[in-house]
């Protein structure tokens, strides 16, 4: 096993045929110059994917697979390899024998790992393979530091802080001392802590009459989970504020704040919205983890036309181009990932954003402040007299913000903005609206996506089913080569939490203005026939965009229809 495991896994995958001798020359040229995995770098560049890799190695070394998501560790096993070494060598332990211990790898070949954790343990080390996912996602299931709910209530005096009418003077003593309680700091770590590691996006802490409902927003859909006793409420919206620097005192007006914590040794922003209720405050927790933040519009699951048409209009040296869609559609992160496309040294990148979501490397954020008057128009105003090439306005809300970008788009900056839309031609409706002339439109406007974000279904538990002829009838489906068309469905298993989808992919439409969509605008044509003329002109509507990533197999119909209209 020792000679074979050293065995360079360039040859292994050049015997195997998996990859060219030009693709390994090229991987090789990149691991010398800036260092990393040979194995990681082949699946950055799109060369291998990583169950691909996985398989050749595991039939070349002869070491098994395993599926971590089902199989169940036990928990003294985990004891044997602490998580910071876990984390280090992309690894954990799952079962031991006598005097062998079973561990999992993402990298076989790390001969230097397995020596470590032998003198470290004392076992000799038997290896088996699995994906780096699986292993970060077995890492975070098992090495939680922050127990269960059951755990982080026990010993809590459940008569404390009882919640108090707005009428009613709150003890800021008492609510104090209970906030600095074990039970309730460790309740507060596990409902962020759980958010973080379920990767969701929002966490909503909400008061009933009878109850608290935490609940998790994970890809776009609300999730309940165990909530802690009603009686602790106080005590836990008030940890929150103090870790917010809110004031606990105030419990009738709304307040805003942010913080951090450490998660797995990173670095996560939570930003804080709270606000009163008929039976207390309501919190509202958005998760900003950088770590799961992909800047790579290659990487944000376009499909092909309104990929290029929107890769084509970042190039422009000036006009707008405006993203639209409801909250939490994905809005700005595509813009975030257009700036950082476009992100060189040569160019003067200004932003105003409300909020700051994510600090971008090289660009100048701005945060708006209404209370003292910096507002979208105002900021952007201000911007301009810094000479910027590329400006990002967070969103177009009214029209004195519309007017002032649409004259930064006329006067040689390239203006990337967001509109709340039902669809990419709605923009232009709106802009009207918003009282813009459809001739300053015409001559500005660049490009219009919308976009929703669909839920992927998991691929190891998907099932597939033939789709009935009325379904293909309705939804424009064809059979090819005479065969039935299969569809797939959600299942539901360990790994997916039993919802059947895991991750997410953008649904989009996009459309450039070409000479008779700006004759259209002026003219003040109908959006239905403005519509008409894109689609014309090569735009895939939305629901006919979600459609093909049912046919392949990416999503469900049920997931499409529920977020294309």
């Amino acid at each position: 096993m020792v000679r074979s495991l050293r065995k360079r896994l360039n040859e292994i995958l050049i015997e195997g045929k998996v990859i060219t001798k030009e693709q390994l020359k090229k991987a090789l040229e990149i691991q010398d110059k800036e260092g990393g995995r040979l194995g990681q770098i082949l699946i950055k560049l799109g060369f291998i994917s990583e169950k691909d890799l996985l398989a050749c190695l595991s039939q070349h070394l002869n070491i098994p697979p395993i599926n971590l998501s089902r199989y169940k560790i036990n928990p003294e096993v985990l004891k044997i390899v602490p998580e910071h070494v876990s984390r280090h060598y992309q690894l954990i332990p799952v079962s031991k024998v006598g005097k062998t211990l079973t561990v999992a790898m993402a990298d076989p070949l790390n001969i230097f790992a397995m020596d470590d954790i032998k003198v470290m343990t004392g076992y000799n080390i038997d290896p088996i393979i699995t994906t780096s996912e699986e292993i970060l996602d077995a890492i975070s299931k098992y090495y939680t530091p922050w127990g269960t709910m059951e755990d982080a209530i026990k010993g809590a005096d459940l008569n404390v802080v009882a919640a108090p009418t707005a009428e009613e003077k709150l003890d800021l003593d008492q609510l104090m001392k209970e906030v600095e309680e074990a039970p309730v700091i460790k309740i507060v770590n596990l409902i962020l802590g759980e958010g973080v590691k379920k990767k969701a996006s929002d966490i909503h802490i909400e008061p009933f009459e009878d109850k608290v409902r935490v609940r998790y927003c994970i890809d776009g859909v609300l999730h309940e989970t165990i909530s802690p006793p009603k009686q602790l409420r106080p005590a836990i919206v008030s940890r929150i504020k103090i870790l917010s620097r809110l004031d606990i005192a105030e419990r009738r007006l709304p307040q805003d704040g942010q913080f951090k914590i450490k998660v797995a040794g990173r670095e996560v922003d939570f930003r804080v919205a709270i606000i009163p209720t008929a039976f207390g405050e309501r919190v509202t927790l958005r998760i900003l983890d950088k770590a799961s933040l992909t800047l790579d519009l290659a990487k944000l699951g376009f499909s092909k036309e309104p990929y290029g048409t929107f890769s084509e209009a970042i190039t422009h040296p000036y006009g707008i181009i405006l993203v639209t869609g409801p909250t939490g559609s994905g809005k700005t992160t595509t813009l975030y990932s257009a700036l950082s496309k476009i992100n060189t040294p040569d160019k003067n990148i200004i932003t105003v954003e409300d909020p700051v979501e994510y600090l971008l490397d090289g660009v100048n954020q701005i945060q708006i402040n209404q209370d003292i008057g910096l507002t979208f128009a105002s900021g952007l105003r201000s911007i301009l007299r810094q000479a910027p090439n590329v400006i990002l306005v967070g969103e177009i809300r009214d029209g004195e913000a519309a007017d002032v970008a649409i004259k930064a788009g006329l006067t040689g900056h390239l203006v990337f903005s967001t509109l709340h839309t039902n669809d990419a031609v709605g923009a232009i409706t709106r802009l009207i609206d918003m009282g813009v002339e459809p001739f300053l439109i015409a001559s500005s406007l660049v490009c219009v996506m919308a976009q929703r974000l669909a839920r992927k279904l998991c691929p190891d538990c998907r099932e597939s089913y033939k789709a009935s002829a009325e379904i293909m009838d309705k939804y424009g489906f064809k059979k090819e080569g005479g065969k039935d068309l299969v569809l797939y469905r959600p299942r539901g298993c360990p790994r997916c939490s039993n919802t059947g989808y895991r991750g997410r992919f953008a649904v989009v439409e996009a459309f450039s203005l070409s000479e008779g969509l700006k004759n259209m605008i002026v003219q003040r044509a109908p959006e239905v026939d403005v519509k008409n003329k894109t689609i014309q002109e090569g735009m895939v509507p939305l629901r006919q965009c979600g459609l093909r990533r049912v046919k392949d197999g990416t999503t469900s119909l049920e997931e499409i229809l529920r977020v294309t209209a």
